[in-house]
């Protein structure tokens, strides 16, 4: 190997590693809010008021009290909190990716002038802020009965089709056409072609997008906040901000326990299927 070759190697190794520091600092940034949640949800209320950083101690550790604490603090039952957010995340991600994928399916099949400026408007709606339109949004659904946990669903396809359309058609752009003429030779109707064709080949952007979608859902806090009636329906994160008791004093131990209880679920979806992440991600922006 001549001078070049090693001096080119060297100074590879060198920037690789300096990359790999930076990346460990970041993923040491995004995972110790986690770590906190996680030992102060083992702490009492005052040995986290006194130092938040600190590591449980024989004093201050608690066990599972906060959480028990937490699931049955106040008049509304943290069960049924957890039932709403998983029936409305479910039925949401659902609805998401069936109707999403059939009209990314027919932008991409049809791609008529019609096609294409219902597409554009599905980007444009991935950058309108939700803060412009959300006063509009709350009396609009009052109207139109949305404003229960069983209807909301139908706000968050509106609000997650913008990413899902963009995702499923470029993935579509790149399915070859011809598995869907010979279907349509064999007697398949665009109904069937789509269920028992396309729909198996998207695969990994579903995957991918209905983990998204899911993580945004559960999560949410602004959206059922302002829809539902939060005296009879509240999701997960509406039940957190009412854990406190007289003069508004709040338990953070009772509280980060809840939160640990609500991000749990979600963290082991995401690190079970974060290479279907990625892999739909990069085949829905790159084909076509």
């Amino acid at each position: 190997m001549n001078k070049k070759a090693v001096k080119k190697s060297t100074k590879y190794s060198a920037g690789s590693t300096l990359l790999t520091i930076v990346f460990a600092l970041i993923c040491l940034a995004w995972v110790m809010p986690i770590f906190e949640v996680i030992i102060n949800s083992l702490k009492s209320n005052n040995a986290i008021n006194l130092d938040v950083f600190a590591l449980p101690a024989a004093d201050s550790f608690v066990g599972m009290a906060n959480y028990i604490k937490g699931m049955t603090f106040g008049n509304y039952p943290f069960m049924k909190s957890v039932g709403y957010s998983l029936f409305i995340s479910v039925v949401s991600t659902f609805m998401i990716l069936l109707f999403c994928s059939m009209a990314a399916w027919y932008i991409v099949r049809v791609n008529s002038k019609f096609a294409r400026f219902f597409y554009y408007l599905c980007l444009f709606s991935m950058i309108v802020p939700f803060q412009m339109v959300m006063f509009t949004l709350t009396s609009t659904a009052d109207a139109l009965k949305l404003n229960t946990p069983w209807t909301i669903p139908i706000i968050y396809l509106g609000f997650g089709a913008g990413l899902a359309i963009f995702m499923f058609t470029g993935f579509v752009k790149g399915l070859p056409l011809e598995i869907e003429e010979a279907a349509a030779i064999d007697g398949c109707g665009p109904v069937r072609t789509f269920f028992n064709v396309v729909l198996p080949m998207l695969k990994p952007t579903m995957i991918s997008v209905g983990i998204l979608e899911l993580m945004w859902v559960w999560n949410d806090y602004l959206l059922p906040y302002l829809i539902l009636d939060i005296t009879e329906y509240r999701t997960i994160p509406i039940h957190v901000q009412y854990l406190k008791g007289s003069y508004g004093t709040v338990d953070l131990g009772a509280t980060m326990a809840i939160i640990m209880m609500a991000i749990l679920p979600i963290i082991i979806v995401y690190l079970f299927c974060q290479k279907y992440i990625i892999k739909g991600v990069a085949a829905g922006a790159v084909k076509g």
